[in-house]
């Protein structure tokens, strides 16, 4: 019979306790047993949830107090030596350290979850000997059992997955670190089996990326040794977010069930399971509900692909699950009660997914001429939606076929713009600038929320934002910093905020998502075509730079990252819906550079996330996105000068697309991963205008000048000064005013000191 299972479900609850509890206890307003004792609570309504839905395979132990793969690295003891661990227990508080920094230490490199907008702490490797501190699956399992008798499926990441996202090993260094983690497993799934535990699922989406056959040889040592003393454990092995990519090898690891995702990685994992069957004593747990995006599902045509699926797996041998953890979607629909009805009936959450995959269970195992009513209630809101006229804008339709898309070229190539600019703007060697968005306080949220109540007028909001606006002019102007920002006090979001003035878009009360620690985002739902109406940025722009003699950098969100970072509409491809946003991003360009401004940053954080797993399909998608980018801003003048901002990535491997982007200057961040980014400029040579950003936005600590000037120093080592810009590693707008000022002002003294190293004194 068909069994049902989860992956992994959100934790931040349906109100968002979660990171609120953690905010409070990092500002010392709750001690550590009341964190602990809150975050049980919503872990277990999480999990009631689940067991009320009547899933038959409960996900136990992805509960985390900040990041799955951090709660590894401290469960392995796989901690770096900064942060003075003695062994035993990881405490919470260093724990948070790795996650958040220190006084004494900074934080652990963050980086994208694969080509999701989740962030993971990276393990770093020192040579230190790994140790198992704490079974964390099994004492999920135990509470589980012990405070709602659920016979849960504790979810471990796997040790290959593991050390693949980590860092600070050689190549030679693989065998011994496989040797110390083995055993450390073994003991893990040991005493899950001792327990008493049916089943344990080992996540290993690694296998969706473009690992090599070595590699997969690798993976199947791994696991004949992790599975050879079990006997009464069943293992799992859970890939995501694509096929996989050694199908063969993979199904025919000595493990009990394979979960492969037929959602993004449908057709290839379709195919290889058509040409290559499925072994018969193993379960298929099938991604058939796409875990990653918001649009409920045509039930009719995943029921069709189920029993595709049982042509090959016999229904005893058949799980049906989302394509991935949950923990990329929203909670639940149930919250909103402001959305379109019809729009609002094609929408579904994890909760609704989780109702999805037990409708689909259940019509294969009683037929669904039983269950017609679920299944028409799905076609016709399904219909009712596709019939919106704003899905069918004729207009945007004719403009992304049209020639404007072939128009993605400057005027002059930048070694003759960058004279241009040089005559223009006349900056110091190694100009200062900030990311575009400073603190914004508590009672800048709640001026915006009372605006958005009604409870003030448009003109009181105004000036309101304008006197931040001033406020802050100021402060970087006393500080010294050489091209300012307006500081985005009028924006929640740096997505939601374009596509609340952009046609195609809605927004949610309460469909929010994890993206890194306690942060939470409320992605814009793109419904229908993209389109432009009037000015977005122009009015902010143009009155900061009112009131300063220094050039003021218009601040935008570009093409690929309002795609990446929104749920995108299924039913055109992701290429199409970028080309829509990428022209209406132009014609805002245009607006702010005919107001009188002259540096335009177009933010792409998201460009890197976007690259599908596989290596081979990469050109195309970098193809489509860069010459996205290029549309949007290659219609300014040569004087004009466009910025772009990266961040979280590792830009190694694919250096020649950002450079293809032709801004005039990137800002990239470094500093999470102590300056190793710039090794990628040893091997390939950069000649566009670069800032590494020189501390970490994310920490609250204070870095001092001499770690500033560290990664400066390493950067002058393969950039020109005259290439070189300082500025921190991202927006300044979860940081508090003190913070900032005084990281500043650090970054202000550390540029004086290398411009005196190379000689030249700062422009007055």
């Amino acid at each position: 019979m068909v069994k049902s299972s989860i992956a992994g479900y959100p934790v931040i609850g349906e109100n968002r306790e979660w990171k609120r509890a953690l905010e409070a206890f990092w500002s010392k307003k709750i001690s550590e047993d009341e964190l602990l004792q809150t975050t049980k609570e919503i872990r277990l309504a999480n999990l009631k949830k689940q067991q009320d839905a009547g899933i038959d395979f409960i996900a136990v132990g992805d509960f985390t107090l900040y990041d799955r793969v951090l709660d590894t690295s401290a469960m392995f003891g796989i901690i770096p030596s900064r942060y003075n661990w003695k062994g035993g227990q990881v405490s919470t508080s260093t724990y948070f350290s790795m996650a958040r920094g220190n006084d004494e230490a900074v934080a652990s490199e963050m980086t994208k979850w694969f080509n999701t907008n989740y962030h993971y702490i990276v393990p770093e490797y020192e040579g230190q000997r790994f140790e198992l501190t704490e079974n964390k699956p099994l004492a999920a399992y135990r509470e589980a059992k012990k405070e709602l008798g659920i016979e849960g499926k504790p979810v471990l990441l796997g040790p290959y997955t593991l050390l693949k996202l980590s860092k600070g090993f050689e190549d030679n260094d693989v065998p011994s670190i496989i040797l110390q983690l083995i055993p450390l497993y073994q003991r893990v799934l040991q005493e899950l089996q001792d327990e008493g535990v049916q089943w344990v699922q080992i996540d290993e989406p690694i296998l969706c990326t473009s690992i090599s056959s070595d590699e997969m040889k690798t993976v199947t040592e791994i696991y004949s040794q992790l599975t050879n003393n079990l006997s009464g454990l069943n293992i799992l092995l859970q890939t995501y977010f694509d096929s996989v990519e050694h199908y063969t090898e993979t199904i025919a690891l000595p493990v009990a069930a394979i979960g492969l995702d037929f959602v993004h990685g449908r057709e290839k994992n379709l195919d290889n399971l058509k040409q290559h069957g499925f072994p018969k004593d193993k379960v298929l747990a099938a991604g058939i509900v796409d875990g990653r995006n918001v649009w409920r599902s045509n039930l009719q045509k995943k029921l069709t692909l189920t029993e595709t699926i049982q042509q090959q797996v016999s229904p005893d041998k058949l799980w049906i699950q989302p394509s991935c953890s949950l923990l990329h979607s929203p909670v639940t629909t149930r919250s909103e009660q402001k959305l379109d009805q019809t729009i609002l009936n094609a929408l579904a959450f994890a909760d609704e997914k989780m109702e999805e995959i037990k409708a689909i269970q259940t019509a294969l195992q009683y037929g669904k001429e039983k269950f017609t009513k679920v299944f028409e209630d799905s076609e016709a809101a399904l219909t009712a939606f596709n019939a919106l006229p704003a899905r069918n804008n004729k207009e945007v339709r004719e403009a992304t076929s049209g020639s404007l898309l072939s128009d993605s070229k400057r005027n002059l190539p930048f070694a003759e713009r960058k004279v241009k600019q040089q005559e223009k703007f006349q900056l110091p060697l190694l100009p200062t600038t900030t990311i575009g968005s400073f603190p914004q306080t508590p009672e800048v949220r709640a001026t915006r929320n009372k605006w958005r109540k009604g409870e003030i007028t448009n003109q009181q909001y105004k000036d309101f934002v304008n006197a931040e606006i001033k406020e802050w002019i100021d402060i970087q102007e006393d500080l010294g910093l050489d091209v300012l920002v307006h500081g985005e006090f009028e924006r929640t979001d740096m997505v939601e905020y374009f596509g609340e003035k952009l046609d195609g878009f809605v927004f949610t009360e309460k469909a929010w998502v994890q993206s890194y620690g306690s942060r939470c985002v409320k992605p814009p739902i793109i419904f229908g075509d993209v389109a432009f109406t009037k000015p977005m940025t122009v009015e902010e722009s143009v009155y900061a730079k009112s009131l300063t003699d220094h050039e003021v950098k218009g601040m935008l969100t570009g093409p690929v990252t309002i795609l990446n970072w929104s749920f995108v509409r299924d039913d055109l491809s992701r290429e199409e819906v970028t080309n829509q946003i990428a022209l209406a991003l132009r014609k805002e360009i245009e607006a702010l550079e005919a107001a009188g401004i002259h540096m335009i940053q177009v933010d792409e954080p998201a460009l890197r996330e976007g690259l599908p797993l596989k290596k081979a399909e990469w050109k195309h998608y970098l193809d489509w996105a860069v010459n996205a980018f290029r549309v949007s801003t290659a219609s300014v003048e040569d004087t004009t000068q466009i910025h772009t901002h990266m961040c979280y990535c590792d830009f190694n491997d694919f250096i020649e697309a950002i450079s293809a982007l032709d801004a005039d200057v990137i800002s990239i961040e470094t500093s999470r991963s102590h300056g190793d980014l710039v090794e990628a400029f040893n091997e390939y040579h950069y000649d566009k205008g670069i800032g590494l950003g020189v501390y970490d936005i994310h920490s609250p600590r204070v870095p001092a000048v001499e770690e500033m000037t560290e990664i400066i120093n390493k950067g002058l080592e393969v950039l020109e000064p005259n290439q070189f810009w300082i500025n921190p590693d991202c927006g300044l707008k979860t940081r508090k005013r003190e913070e900032t000022v005084a990281a500043l002002k650090n970054m202000v003294i550390a540029t004086v000191q290398a411009r005196e190293k190379l000689g030249v004194v700062a422009a007055k």
